[in-house]
């Protein structure tokens, strides 16, 4: 089931880089801009993690913190934040329940095979643990920045 704007977000524990557990709650005075992307060091995937680097002290200075999702491996998200220099932390999904619980997982075609994968999605999340804003099907370009808007604009 997909979450939408206005909708409670659903909360979840799951480990994360820098050998921590980290669940939404650890977020609570803050408002949390929450990607999920398909795979670590892939083309898209890697500008899009640049992206969210450029503007983080921007988002800090908004109230925000960051974090990625995807079905990675720790050690394989420990190589991809240090390699990009990301001040932000990844959490791996490998079983699928943060990815299942926002809904993003879907039917996906590539060469002729379809395939369950993650629809690159964003989720900006309030003190109050609703989602204030929510993009699926992300395009990487400039997105960044409509997140940076979307988070300055939360009063």
């Amino acid at each position: 089931m997909a979450v939408e704007p206005n909708d409670r977000a659903p909360d979840f524990k799951a480990p994360a880089t820098g050998d921590q557990r980290l669940s939404l709650s650890d977020f609570s005075d803050r408002i949390l801009v929450l990607y999920f992307y398909p795979r670590d060091n892939t083309p898209g995937c890697t500008q899009e993690g640049q992206g969210f680097r450029d503007i983080y002290p921007a988002l800090q200075q908004a109230g925000a913190d960051v974090l990625g999702v995807s079905r990675d491996s720790l050690r394989k998200h420990e190589n991809f934040r240090t390699k990009h220099a990301f001040p932000f932390d990844l959490i791996s999904d490998t079983d699928e329940r943060v990815c299942k619980a926002y809904g993003v997982l879907k039917e996906k075609n590539m060469y002729g095979r379809t395939h369950i994968g993650i629809e690159r999605s964003t989720f900006v999340i309030d003190t109050h643990g609703i989602i204030r804003y929510a993009w699926r099907g992300v395009k990487v370009a400039d997105h960044a920045q409509d997140v940076l808007q979307a988070v300055t604009a939360i009063d």
